[in-house]
């Protein structure tokens, strides 16, 4: 009888482990520090398409992974327009994508992603992940995402992934500003400290 529980729960554990592994919740395969990134063609709010390679100036990007409704990428969206106001000049533009998909998730439309970029007036592009490939390649789970990239012998390398900062419900309370303090890093040829973090916010709706 004994042998029979023990047989049983190494075969849930086995199970269980097999999910994990297979990236249910997260993804397993997704960019890892100094990968480089391939390039996509999204949808912009203003109905053109925006790829990686339309910035051929570019030392590299802040690509933000985040959202209509979430309310920790609400929170983030005013550190978000910060971040691109402060870099973009400095070769670092942000570039937002929108993974989730309206079907699971009311207000993620593309015509709400209109709406929401010109009520906040963006400045930068917000593209639409329709086909929700460009999410999963990076491997992102969490709106906000962040992936900091450099550009390094034509390629763009991930140097950066993880959260904006150290509060993301409340800006406020910001003692660590992780984006900020690995572009900085970047711009002076040092090593991004630290180079991951653990983004929080709603899980990817796709």
């Amino acid at each position: 009888m004994k042998t029979l529980k023990l047989l049983i729960g190494l075969t849930l554990l086995l199970v269980v482990s097999a999910f994990a592994f297979a990236g249910f919740g997260d993804f397993a395969n997704g960019y890892d520090l100094d990968d480089a990134v391939s390039d996509f063609k999204l949808k912009n709010t203003s109905g053109a398409y925006v790829s990686l390679s339309d910035f051929p100036d570019a030392k590299g990007f802040i690509v933000v992974f985040t959202c209509n409704t979430c309310p920790f990428a609400l929170a983030n969206e005013a550190r978000i327009l910060a971040l691109d106001q402060k870099y973009k000049s400095k070769g670092y533009p942000v570039i937002a994508i929108n993974p989730n998909n309206p079907e699971l998730k009311a207000g993620e439309d593309f015509e709400a992603m209109q709406k929401r970029a010109t009520s906040q007036d963006y400045s930068f592009p917000y593209l639409y992940d329709k086909n929700h490939t460009v999410y999963s390649e990076f491997g992102a789970t969490k709106t906000p995402h962040v992936y900091i990239l450099n550009r390094e012998n034509d390629a763009l390398l991930v140097k950066y992934i993880g959260a904006i900062d150290d509060s993301v419900r409340d800006a406020s309370t910001v003692t660590k500003r992780f984006v900020e303090n690995a572009v900085e890093a970047l711009l002076n040829d040092e090593h991004v400290k630290p180079a991951i973090t653990k983004a929080i916010g709603c899980s990817v709706k796709a």
